[in-house]
């Protein structure tokens, strides 16, 4: 079992932890105190450190200070103009020690200081540093930050590769899991890596490339986690502790640079009502205030008046006025720059549509928005520069107006964020991807909608999220406090608000999964190490399992307090008594098995003899030997007189056992026992009357063997095999000898002198309490491994049925192919590659039918298919259904319509056809209402996954096919889907 790292807070463990193993500390103290909180006057910020058990720190604590006070007194790897913060401080100590750390901090509190300290590091020591973002578009902002600070910098994202030899390499998780899958050099020469927004594991489909890459980074890469805040930072760090075995720190602050102003808007009514002041303090006065404006507005109402606007279907403020209101009041009281986030992105552009009277901007801003946006616009091909997109957006910017969303074509969103960051964009409607990623700060920030569709329902956005998009409030060292606005409606209860803009940041919580992706991969690795197993094992999801099993856990924790409660003292003194006896019994055990030869036992196997049965797990205690008889097969059957339950007879197939209980009331009878059964013989013998029919008879002897119980209360005596039955087997000797110098011990032991009944009982309830806590810890541990093992057998299963892997789980040609195909589903596009269904197609319909796999929003249009995309669609359809048939028979929970329609997307599929044939941007966007950015960015994603069909091809041997899917890819690769991005 392994054991769980300790939390060290100042110089001690957590005293508050219940699962599963020991803690130790690797400072000593005791269990009480507090995290250690490291001050200043205007931040605090909590330290805390995972030590695997048994860890010594080897650093020098006049230059690193200790694991729980970790200092830096060298010299710098970088020097800031700024003064660092206490958070920034403690976690560049951490960095310097050479051991992990996680920061969680809100938005713009710094955490960027602390990623290019690492990198900065890296360049000093000569070695190599990886930083991920959960994002294309993230990792070409981040690839720029990072190039005019570092120089030597280079990218890896599906889409673009630049530099892949350059000292600090910006990358998506997915690459780095798929360097990780095939072992790349690259990763010998790494010392950190950075993965940032690392909350992003929560993501229903990502998440589980976030896990996979830590579980298999090398034990001697070091990692740096940044965060949004999250409630649960402790338990990742001691997960982190627990898969590599070494220390991490987690430096968490929820320190704002600059304090938050929550007001309320009421929609259809007018100014604004201070909710929640920078103290974090609720003001209920003014929440009932705008309770009375929502009752004025209803008599309004009765008397004829209107409102303006409440919340629709989509819990979105219906009614523009009202952000028209909020807006013109912003830039009046120059609270500006202003976000305006909205969670629908069609409302975001028709609200930037609606300021059609407001202009924030003078002449000279006007004059050099206008000098950007045409040198943005020269990299797009003359007919692209005529999009309607396009052409609408420059008079918006003009005004100091823009939109932001991912719908956006990819070079109109980047020139927004380059603008916003110049100011040169005072009102910015965006959603909520805004809030993530690079630090563009506002003054004020408002919500037109307090609800938010999640794919399954219209919910109030959680505490979190609404954490992540306030955060952009409050621009450091700008403003002195940052504004934020909601807009909310008469239904909105007091509760809910408090709890919204109150509430606790959300706990990071495991998605993790198996994939037919990452179980081939495994398998054709198959280093030992890297099994499946070993992933779920190691997944966060199972340590988390282990430490929040609901009626396990309480019966744990009631177990533990038992313990606790029954006498303490003497702890060591119990365990080594209760240790001397196990092995007492383990030594005996030992020796019956060699004296039970009939040669040797049945001398002594006389009537009255009284022998001690053992059955299983089920001691019948002692019984009197009756006769032994002579099978002509099974040996010998010694009858035994055994101590029954009541209401058995001779008669039944077979008494029940009831091992004597002091005041249970059963009967004698006479039972077969074989030799093997008999688990220690007594030097005591008692007369057995000739007839053994009437109960009298054999209630007689139960009460001469309870009265011997009670004359000999430490055991009755055993037969010595040396001394009483002349054995000289020497093995049989020397078990005789160990037998009597543990007996020794046993005896002279404090614990067996004391005849107190009710203290030896609680010691030995304290031995049962503590072995059925480790039974019920091992249950708690295998429950859940069991599940996903059920599962992983269940879809080697399907692996086999589909020619994948052979009966011995070795990786086929098939198999071979789907370990490199990581951006659609592996097996039905691997049974497409197999099956012959891409031969029959042209490079066009090939990119078309790919399309299929690309995730995107559904077109709300019908479907109607040219022939030539009809038909390879049908067998696509065809082939998903069987499939899911297969999973179906191989136990796996599929609805076979649902996966069908869940994998099989054809709603680009004329899109992609047509584009694949030359036909012009502006073309194919009247084919269809998906947004102009969500179809650049589905082509750029199929290109990628094309790009992974040709090398599955080229793996497998298929040349004609590795070249299709390669004209496939060079079909797609032109005009403005794949302009470059103004960050590179």
């Amino acid at each position: 079992m392994e054991q769980e790292p300790a939390m060290e807070q100042e110089s001690t463990t957590l005293g508050k932890r219940s699962e599963p193993e020991p803690v130790s500390t690797a400072d000593g103290g005791d269990t009480s105190s507090q995290p250690k909180k490291c001050r200043s006057s205007e931040c605090t910020c909590v330290h805390e450190v995972a030590v695997p058990i048994n860890y010594t720190s080897t650093k020098d604590e006049s230059l690193h200070g200790t694991l729980s006070n970790p200092l830096h007194n060298g010299t710098m790897a970088k020097t800031y103009p700024f003064t660092l913060d206490p958070f920034q401080q403690v976690s560049i100590a951490c960095l310097e020690r050479n051991e992990s750390v996680l920061v969680s901090a809100h938005t713009s509190a710094g955490k960027t200081a602390i990623a290019e300290y690492a990198i900065a590091m890296s360049f000093r020591d000569k070695q190599r540093v990886i930083y991920t973002s959960p994002l294309k578009a993230l990792s070409n902002q981040k690839y720029r930050e990072l190039s005019q600070e570092f120089t030597d910098v280079g990218l890896m994202t599906g889409d673009v590769t630049l530099s892949p030899n350059a000292t600090c390499l910006v990358m998506t998780t997915e690459i780095l899991r798929g360097m990780l899958y095939r072992g790349s050099e690259v990763l010998k020469e790494v010392a950190w890596v950075i993965f940032d927004e690392i909350h992003y594991m929560k993501d229903r489909e990502r998440g589980v490339v976030w896990e996979e890459s830590i579980i298999f980074l090398p034990p001697a890469i070091k990692m740096v986690f940044l965060s949004a805040t999250m409630s649960n930072a402790t338990e990742f760090a001691e997960w982190i502790c627990n898969i590599h075995k070494q220390p991490c720190h987690v430096v968490y602050t929820d320190f704002r640079p600059t304090p938050l102003q929550h007001y309320v808007f009421p929609i259809g009514g007018s100014g604004l009502y201070l909710v929640v002041d920078e103290n974090e303090q609720f003001r209920e006065d003014n929440f009932l205030k705008v309770e009375d404006t929502f009752v004025k507005q209803k008599l309004g109402e009765g008397k004829g008046g209107k409102t303006n606007g409440r919340f629709g279907k989509g819990g979105s403020a219906s009614g523009g006025s009202d952000i028209y209101k909020i807006v013109k009041m912003i830039m009046e009281r120059k609270f500006q720059p202003v976000i305006i986030f909205s969670f629908s992105r069609r409302e975001c552009e028709q609200h930037a549509m609606s300021m059609s009277k407001l202009d924030f901007n003078s002449q000279e801003e006007k004059d050099t928005v206008e000098h950007v946006f045409q040198n943005a616009m020269l990299c797009l091909n003359e007919e692209d520069r005529s999009l309607p997109a396009i052409e609408l957006m420059l008079p918006l910017l003009q005004r100091g107006i823009a939109v932001h969303h991912s719908g956006l074509l990819p070079v109109i969103k980047e020139l927004v964020e380059l603008l916003f960051q110049e100011g040169l964009v005072k009102a910015l409607f965006a959603t909520e991807t805004f809030a993530m990623g690079l630090n563009m700060p506002a003054k004020t920030v408002v919500f037109t909608a307090v609800k938010k569709w999640d794919g399954d329902s219209h919910r109030y956005i959680g505490s979190g999220e609404y954490i992540q998009m306030s955060g952009r409030a409050g621009r450091r060292g700008k403003d002195e406090r940052g504004i934020c606005i909601i807009m909310i409606d008469e239904q909105m209860e007091m509760n809910n608000l408090k709890d919204m803009v109150l509430g606790k940041p959300a706990p990071l919580v495991s998605t993790f999964r198996l994939s037919y992706y990452s179980i081939l991969n495994l398998m054709s690795r198959a280093e030992g190490q890297f099994t499946a197993e070993h992933v779920i094992r190691n997944s966060f999801h199972q340590f988390q399992y282990e430490k929040t099993l609901p009626d396990v856990g309480k019966r744990v924790s009631m177990l533990e307090q038992e313990v606790a409660l029954l006498d303490a003292a003497g702890e060591a003194e119990v365990s080594e008594y209760h240790k001397l006896k196990l092995d007492l019994a383990q030594l005996e055990k030992k020796m019956m098995s060699q004296i039970i030869r009939p040669e040797m036992i049945l001398y002594f196997l006389v009537p009255g003899r009284l022998i001690k049965v053992r059955e299983g797990g089920t001691d019948w205690g002692w019984g009197v030997v009756v006769n032994v008889v002579k099978k002509p097969v099974g040996g010998y059957i010694v009858d035994t007189l055994l101590h029954c339950s009541p209401g058995s007879n001779e008669n039944s197939i077979r008494p029940k056992p009831c091992p004597p209980r002091p005041g249970e009331k059963g009967e004698m009878h006479v039972v077969p026992v074989q030799l093997p059964l008999i688990s220690a013989l007594s030097k005591l013998r008692i007369y057995v009357p000739p007839d053994l029919r009437p109960l009298e008879a054999r209630q007689s002897i139960l009460l001469a063997v309870q009265e011997l119980g009670n004359r000999f209360p430490q055991g009755l005596p055993k037969l010595n095999p040396v001394k009483d039955m002349d054995v000289r087997d020497s093995e049989i000797v020397e078990l005789v000898n160990q037998i009597e110098e543990l007996e020794k011990k046993l005896f002279d032991h404090p614990m067996h002198k004391i005849q107190d009944v009710d203290q030896i009982k609680c010691f030995e309830r304290k031995a049962e309490v503590n072995h059925e806590i480790q039974q019920l810890k091992a249950k708690m541990r295998d429950s859940q491994l069991q599940k996903f093992r059920e599962e992983l057998k269940n879809r080697s299963r399907v692996l086999k049925k589909l020619g994948h892997i052979d009966s011995d789980s070795v990786v086929q040609l098939k198999g071979r192919a789907a370990c490199l195909i990581d951006t659609g589903d592996e097996l039905l596009v691997t049974e497409l590659m197999f099956n012959g269904t891409f031969n029959d197609l042209d490079h066009h319909q090939v990119a078309a039918l790919a399309s299929c796999f690309i995730p995107i929003e559904k077109s709300s249009e019908q479907i109607q298919l040219r022939s030539e995309l009809a038909r390879p669609l049908q067998q696509l359809q065809d082939s998903a259904r069987r499939i899911a048939e297969i999973e179906h028979e191989c136990k796996l929970e599929v609805n076979v319509n649902e996966y069908v329609e869940s994998t099989v997307r054809p709603f680009l599929m004329d899109v992609i056809y047509s584009w694949s044939k030359g036909s012009s941007f502006a073309d194919v966007t009247q084919m269809t209402d998906i947004f102009e950015g969500s179809i650049i960015r589905a082509a750029r994603r199929l290109d990628e996954f094309l790009n992974q069909l040709r090398a599955a091809a080229d793996a497998v041997g298929e040349a004609d096919l590795e070249k299709k899917f390669a004209a496939a890819s060079e079909s797609l690769r032109r005009g403005i889907i794949f302009a470059n991005s103004l960050y590179l």
